[in-house]
């Protein structure tokens, strides 16, 4: 019970992390594992599942902005296309990238297939340098 707990607890974590929320569910991900190492693998996949939705959420905020004019920093993600949702898991700066990556009319699939890679990419080595 404690651990599905902890892992619903995580998974909500995560999620809000990604969002324009301030926080973070490395800690979150890193007391999951002490407590229960048996779920790393559960961990890991709610914990990109949560983030990948809330970057989402992120992403969805910026489709419907209003596109009145062309920002040039904005643009530049424009050139590096979704691949660059790859570092969505960097602090405040993946918030506003996913916020862009949608503003932008990036494709929807495209952009949450990097950023589960990027995100899932980040748990697992936490979680590899927990396990030692």
């Amino acid at each position: 019970m404690a651990e599905s707990v902890s892992l619903l607890s995580f998974f909500i974590g995560s999620f809000l992390a990604a969002t324009l929320l301030p926080g973070g569910s490395e800690i979150a991900l890193i007391s999951v594992l002490k407590w229960y190492p048996e779920s790393f693998w559960t961990a890991l996949l709610l914990g990109t599942l949560g983030n990948t939705l809330g970057g989402m959420v992120s992403f969805g905020m910026g489709w419907v902005l209003p596109q009145t004019q062309k920002l040039r920093h904005v643009e530049k993600l424009r050139r590096f296309g979704s691949p660059v949702l790859l570092l969505a898991w960097v602090p405040l700066l993946g918030d506003a990238m996913c916020l862009a990556a949608g503003w932008l009319r990036l494709n929807l699939w495209h952009a949450a297939l990097f950023m589960a890679i990027g995100k899932f990419a980040r748990y697992w080595v936490i979680g590899m340098t927990v396990q030692i």
